[in-house]
């Protein structure tokens, strides 16, 4: 893994939301980032189903990585689009991915999606994000 991949990981690791959540990274190379997530009770909403914002965290986080892994540069949401399609319940696990779909200079647009163990998919989404150039 080159330094700067390896740092970019780390950056994420090393938050504590990242960590508080549950995330953990199963793979962070150039254009090939899969995220986990074992869901716990204090992770779902009054339906006892996975809360949607944690679906949302999930995937604006494995964008922003995928972006990171490919670009080496910083970046920032500017719009994301979910779709929730399937519920997802305490004791599975859940993995996310991302690509991108577009980039510019300053604009990536990215997908996403999360599935669960069985490759059942529980939501998609897509993203526009800005490159911090400094």
């Amino acid at each position: 893994m080159d330094k700067l991949i390896e740092d970019v990981r780390n950056s994420f690791e090393s938050s504590p939301f990242f960590s508080h959540v549950g995330f953990e990274i199963i793979e962070f190379e150039e254009g090939n980032v899969i995220l986990k997530l074992p869901i716990r009770k204090q992770l779902l909403n009054a339906n006892d189903s996975l809360h949607g914002g944690v679906h949302a965290t999930m995937l604006d986080l494995v964008l922003g990585m995928a972006i990171r892994s490919m670009t080496r540069t910083r970046c920032t949401t500017i719009s994301l689009n979910i779709n929730y399609l399937n519920p997802s319940t305490e004791g599975e696990i859940i993995y996310a991915t991302g690509n991108i779909l577009k980039q510019g200079y300053r604009m990536v647009v990215a997908e996403g999606e999360i599935k669960d163990e069985n490759d059942n998919i529980l939501a998609k989404g897509m993203g526009n994000y800005k490159l911090i150039r400094d």
